[in-house]
């Protein structure tokens, strides 16, 4: 179903973007940059939080860790992660296929400035063994999302 909902989403947004399948695992960055063949940095992670009552993504990139001072300033509030079952629920993608795209639930999605460093980055795409290549500036246009400043600054 996950699969399914980012290929009808690509689909209708931008048939010009393959998915990828991997038979290996994607799951994790450090899986995702070794199936993909790119430095862990590339990898796209989506954080699925919770703020207050509010359930946002934050897409950042796969070396950088949420700066909870950032986060609060940035949106408003303490970050919480989700737990497995409620990310699958609400966004309709299990963890390690967790992406802006067709969502099951229409949901306020940030990019984190982090991604601006490089011109592709590596997303999953609903499962974890699919995933897709994309500029930054044209998956934050196609997922509607805003910039933000809520990752630590990468040394």
């Amino acid at each position: 179903m996950s699969l399914a909902s980012v290929r009808a989403f690509f689909s209708e947004h931008a048939p010009d973007i393959a998915i990828i399948e991997t038979p290996q695992s994607s799951a994790t960055v450090a899986l995702a940059a070794a199936a993909h063949g790119v430095e862990p940095a590339r990898i796209a992670k989506t954080l699925s939080l919770r703020i207050g009552e509010r359930v946002v993504l934050v897409v950042a990139r796969g070396d950088a860790r949420l700066d909870n001072k950032k986060v609060k300033a940035a949106l408003g509030g303490k970050p919480r992660m989700l737990e497995a079952e409620e990310v699958a629920a609400i966004t309709g993608h299990p963890v390690g296929g967790v992406c802006p795209f067709g969502l099951a639930t229409p949901l306020p999605v940030y990019c984190d400035l982090s991604l601006k460093a490089f011109d592709e980055v590596v997303p999953a795409a609903g499962s974890p063994q699919s995933a897709l290549r994309i500029n930054p500036e044209r998956m934050a246009a196609l997922t509607q999302a805003q910039w933000v400043d809520v990752c630590q600054d990468i040394a």
